[in-house]
């Protein structure tokens, strides 16, 4: 027979699990941004949200928080093409469709379609090809919507722990999924993924969850394990301690790229391809870091 303590213990365990369960708060994301072009060894190379071939962008609606990164494909620059274009492009355009309200908070891939079919249809052809990654908070319903193509993604750190990640899309060993405008008559050679094929997925989260959205010089170049020994480092939701570790995260990943003694992720997943290699993996490297907090005006 249960005491009458243990009774109200019990009770109250289920009313504050309800309450949990419809915590009328809004949430939100509290973001900062930091990287690399593989280019510029020293320090921070950054023209508007671009890291090198790289880029990104952070924008938050009244019903919801957007993150999104991509990776334009260095190979076009033998081609006389600057692959940053298209990436940034992308970008810019998946940015200004949130911040003009025309999506829905479920349906992130809906965002990297639309903005992929706008630069289809620009007069002048943007050619190039890019991964991408896309992040969604809704703030009513505390759901994060995701969809990753190719080989950028995200991770979701609770107490320490990975409870979500990004699973990569490759076609073969570093060849990932992308997306991709080839000049007239090049379409069947230049490899192009549907943004429609991106993986998805949703969950819920919670307050003081971790969020990390990066490109793949991120996590070619450090494990799981050393990102989760720099997320240690942030004790607090204030925009400066982000951006701070960020900062360290983006910084180690950098310096492990070119260390030629160093067996990276990228190295031992080539080796399990077959292939002889050692040491980092030199690359642009973007880092979004985020922490959910409950809204405020």
């Amino acid at each position: 027979m249960l005491s009458v303590l243990s009774y109200g213990r019990l009770v109250a365990r289920a009313v504050l699990g309800g309450l949990s369960q419809t915590d009328g708060r809004d949430y939100s994301l509290i973001s900062a941004s930091y990287g690399f072009g593989k280019d510029f060894r020293k320090g921070i190379l950054k023209k508007g949200m671009c890291y090198g071939d790289d880029a990104c962008f952070i924008a938050r609606h009244r019903a919801a928080d957007v993150l999104g990164v991509a990776d334009g494909v260095g190979g076009w620059r033998d081609y006389g093409v600057d692959p940053s274009q298209f990436s940034a492009t992308l970008m810019r355009t998946c940015e200004r469709l949130v911040k003009e309200g025309r999506f829905t908070p479920s349906n992130p891939v809906g965002i990297l379609t639309s903005g992929y079919y706008e630069l289809l249809q620009n007069k002048v052809p943007l050619l190039g090809d890019s991964t991408a990654c896309i992040v969604v908070l809704d703030r009513r319903s505390h759901r994060l919507h995701t969809c990753n193509l190719g080989d950028s993604g995200f991770l979701v750190v609770r107490g320490g722990e990975v409870v979500h990640r990004s699973d990569e899309q490759q076609h073969y060993f570093n060849t990932p999924f992308q997306l991709s405008i080839a000049p007239p008559g090049a379409e069947g050679v230049v490899l192009s993924d549907s943004p429609e094929a991106a993986d998805s997925s949703s969950f819920d989260v919670q307050l003081g969850d971790i969020i990390l959205t990066a490109t793949d010089g991120l996590f070619d170049n450090m494990p799981d394990y050393m990102i989760l020994q720099e997320l240690k480092k942030l004790k607090t939701t204030n925009y400066d301690s982000i951006l701070q570790t960020a900062q360290s995260i983006a910084k180690q990943a950098h310096d492990l790229a070119y260390d030629p003694n160093y067996m990276s992720p990228f190295a031992q997943f080539a080796c399990d391809n077959g292939l002889n290699v050692r040491g980092g993996k030199p690359d642009d490297i973007t880092v979004l870091l985020s922490i959910v907090a409950e809204y405020t005006d």
